[in-house]
């Protein structure tokens, strides 16, 4: 199996940090430059459907495109340590909260960046009222994560699930705006140190530079 990456985006992020929980080691990496357009090759695009990564080819030729049904695919290979639920009830919890975190934290802070961090505008016509917006609402949606994560230190099933990693990608790519959480939402404070300090944080990720 090869999965085809980027440095830095916060989807195929979501990918290596899942790998990287559950200790897989033995699928080959591509990493594609999205500025140098490589995700734009039309022999990428024929086998992926639209010009994103992340991508997991199969060793029979099936592509599989979007970082969720990725994992989802993993999680079935790679049973454990478990990430999306191990029982009905689990698994409903941890997608709704997955769900959350993506549609109203993770998404908005990267249409943030895309319409707000210059070096954005190599990849599409920004629109700065956009990217506020977008901003706005997901620091509105941290205090829901904020009460949530009063009552725990994960979002769901007391450990750390896919939905912990798929809002801890978005909050980090925030930094790509320079996101300052609030002092206030102390919870989410506490849960994103308690992210940063897993060994999987630093999957894949180039280093960051010295302030």
């Amino acid at each position: 199996m090869k999965i085809y990456d980027t440095p830095l985006a916060p989807n195929p992020r979501r990918v290596r940090w899942f790998m990287a929980e559950k200790g897989i080691q033995d699928i080959e990496i591509v990493t594609l430059s999205l500025m140098d357009g490589q995700q734009r090759d039309p022999a990428y695009v024929a086998r992926a459907g639209l010009p994103q990564v992340p991508m997991l080819e199969l060793d029979d030729g099936t592509c599989i495109t979007e970082s969720l049904a990725i994992c989802r695919y993993l999680e079935s290979v790679y049973p454990e340590p478990n990430l999306f639920g191990r029982n009905p009830q689990e698994m409903a919890v941890i997608e709704m909260w997955t769900r959350r975190a993506e549609m109203m934290v993770a998404t908005p802070l990267m249409v943030a960046v895309r319409h707000l961090n210059p070096r954005m505008a190599a990849l599409e016509a920004q629109v700065p009222a956009i990217g506020e917006h977008s901003l706005a609402g997901a620091l509105n949606a941290l205090k829901v994560l904020d009460r949530r994560l009063a009552d725990g230190e994960w979002l769901a099933a007391g450990r750390i699930t896919i939905a912990d990693i798929v809002a801890f990608a978005g909050v980090d790519f925030g930094r790509m705006i320079k996101l300052q959480v609030p002092d206030a939402l102390v919870h989410v404070h506490r849960w994103a140190e308690a992210m940063r300090a897993r060994p999987a944080a630093t999957a894949g990720m180039p280093p960051r530079p010295a302030v």
